[in-house]
């Protein structure tokens, strides 16, 4: 008979109601004290079988719920900043919560996180030293996660590393390696690889888990990247600021020759250091101001690329601080640039481009007649649209809100003036008491005027 070692009684309702059975039906064991804790879930050493260790994820009940009203509200904040405040307005926060969402959405899957992991798995199936853990779908679904039990130590945890004779350079090498490949060669990567993710393993392995935050990168986006990187390594930041254009978004092209030289006042203050020398919290907000400042936005995915750089940055600062990263992604980025020129791809992209341009050249002539007999008819419309057109219509009725009210201000001074000097009735003291009205209404509009000036607001 299957012995249980009974956890608490959410965990064992979620079991039961995610595999249609108890939980001693789906867990020979399961202890009852989680060995690790989440805000979304905690994990559970359980056995499967006779002797199967596993690691049991479990969500907490009722997190998607807390979590769908805590993003509401950070959306309705979002929307409110963005509509009130033009500083802000630009880096878009509504869709950073919007991005934050989908994000969230994914980790509270925990399907998505065991697909991501089978991928992985796939992707290194042949590199012996990095081990992904086992997934056991037959005890996983959307609130379940269930993998193999690893016994490792945590990458951030130096002396048990240098007490068990690991190599901390090779280790180091490894998990640069680790992130170059997912980034530059698969475009699927662990987009969380800080150091409580990442196991030792005997023989200075690798092991990653927790796969709940993943990013993707298209060919061309991952190409980007590797020149942006080449380009950096080689001080051609001429190159840099056209590429860092092209990787970002933005309303205006920004001035290259400005943006050239920031790049290179950025490189010369945190790239010519040795790692242990790099504060890579600063270095990243600098990063940041730069954007900024060239009014220059992130995409999401690309973001997410360079927190996993800098997430096993730390790592490798843990572990051996005279790591170069950037000098250890030239050989993967060179293969990246390379890649674009081999025979077989060149072949698959004029195969492609003849397959599209085939198709356009089928579908033209009565995607032309359309348009003619839409011209005939009336129904054509043209719609056209400039970019900045809307922050200038801002801008100028803001202006002439302000010049509006300037006005009627100046009138309500020169009225009162007027109704004060003609001793209109009633007085108080020989003044006229709606003269002082009006004077005071003027006073207050002024001062509103004043504070909406220096807010650069809404009146």
């Amino acid at each position: 008979m299957a012995s249980l070692k009974h956890p608490s009684l959410w965990v064992q309702a979620i079991i039961a109601s995610e595999f249609g059975r108890p939980c001693d039906r789906v867990f020979t064991l399961i202890e009852s004290i989680p060995f690790a804790s989440a805000s979304i879930g905690q994990v559970h050493k359980a056995v499967i079988g006779s002797d199967q260790e596993v690691a049991v994820k479990i969500q907490r009940p009722g997190i998607r719920k807390t979590i769908e009203a805590d993003l509401e509200i950070m959306l309705h904040i979002a929307s409110i900043i963005e509509n009130n405040i033009e500083e802000v307005a630009f880096f878009r926060p509504v869709r950073i919560v919007e991005e934050f969402a989908r994000t969230l959405e994914k980790e509270l899957d925990y399907a998505i996180e065991a697909s991501s992991m089978e991928q992985m798995t796939e992707q290194f199936k042949d590199d012996v030293t990095i081990k992904i853990p086992k997934v056991y779908r037959r005890c996983s679904s959307e609130r379940v996660l269930t993998m193999a039990f690893i016994r490792g130590i945590k990458a951030n945890d130096i002396d048990t590393i240098d007490r068990a004779g690991l190599d901390r350079k090779k280790l180091t090498r490894r998990g640069a390696d680790f992130i170059m490949r997912q980034v530059f060669e698969f475009g699927f990567f662990h987009a969380d690889p800080h150091p409580g993710n990442i196991f030792i393993l005997p023989n200075n392995v690798i092991c990653p888990i927790d796969f709940g935050m993943t990013g993707f990168i298209d060919r061309a986006t991952g190409e980007l990247f590797a020149d942006l990187i080449h380009s950096l390594a080689t001080e051609n930041y001429k190159s840099t600021a056209k590429l860092l254009c092209e990787v970002t978004d933005f309303d205006m092209q920004p001035d290259l020759a400005r943006l050239e030289k920031d790049i290179n006042l950025f490189a010369a203050t945190h790239l010519s250091k040795t790692l242990k020398d790099i504060k890579t919290a600063k270095m990243m907000n600098k990063f940041l101001e730069l954007c900024a400042t060239h009014d220059l936005r992130i995409p999401p995915d690309f973001f997410l690329m360079m927190k996993a750089f800098i997430s096993i940055e730390g790592v490798a600062k843990k572990l051996d601080p005279d790591f170069d990263m950037i000098s250890h992604a030239v050989p993967y980025v060179t293969a990246a640039k390379l890649e674009k020129f081999k025979p077989s791809r060149i072949a698959r992209e004029l195969l492609g481009f003849g397959r599209e341009t085939y198709k356009l050249i089928q579908t033209l002539p009565a995607d032309l007649m359309e348009i003619l007999r839409q011209a005939k008819s009336g129904r054509l419309h043209v719609d056209i649209k400039i970019d900045g057109l809307d922050r200038l219509m801002h801008t100028q009725d803001q202006t002439s809100n302000r010049i509006s009210f300037s006005i009627i201000i100046a009138a309500l001074i020169l009225g009162s003036a007027i109704v004060i000097n003609s001793d209109v009735p009633p007085t108080v003291f020989g003044v006229s008491v709606i003269g002082i009205g009006g004077f005071f209404a003027a006073a207050i509009m002024g001062i509103w005027l004043l504070i909406a000036i220096i807010q650069r607001g809404k009146l």
